[in-house]
């Protein structure tokens, strides 16, 4: 039996990066929500009816996302109409599409669907799948286990107990 303690084990999770990001995507609707407006349906109405989010869920994730900074109102009006918004993503909003793109590959492999992926994301230009893929500073993709999570300069140590 080993009684190697983990070096993580010093460090405090109080300021957790993952933590921190899960409190603005951390359910399944906001993901919907992104997902939508990713694939260009930006109108309240639209986003609603095609992903199935009760109303007021989807208000508040809208306000919450917009006010994280993931995403922002942009004014418009149909003629006759009063003015409403569609919504877009702000460049951290944007950033997250690698995210999406990953949840995509894992949901196809450990979750498939009779039939085949039911999206898949392509380069526009050239038409090939677009796959995430970790990749260090010096070019070499390194599986999990050849990644080391080491303290960073924002660590804080873990209080005795």
């Amino acid at each position: 039996m080993s009684t190697r303690v983990p070096e993580a084990m010093a460090f405090s999770t109080q300021n957790c990066t993952i933590s921190r990001t899960m409190e603005i995507l951390g359910d399944k609707w906001t993901f919907h929500v992104l997902r939508e407006l990713f694939v260009g349906v930006r109108r309240f109405e639209d986003i609603r009816t095609r992903s199935g989010i009760p109303r007021q869920v989807l208000t508040d994730r809208l306000a919450a996302l917009i006010e994280r900074g993931v995403l922002r109102r942009h004014p418009y009006r149909e003629p006759g109409q009063r003015e409403r918004y569609e919504y877009r993503l702000t460049q951290a909003g944007l950033d997250l599409y690698p995210v999406l793109v990953a949840m995509i590959q894992w949901g196809d492999q450990y979750l498939p669907t009779e039939g085949g992926p039911p999206i898949e994301p392509r380069h526009r230009d050239c038409g090939e799948h677009v796959s995430v893929v970790l990749r260090c500073e010096a070019g070499h993709e390194p599986e999990p286990r050849q990644v080391a999570i080491l303290a960073g300069p924002g660590a804080l140590l873990r209080e005795a107990s």
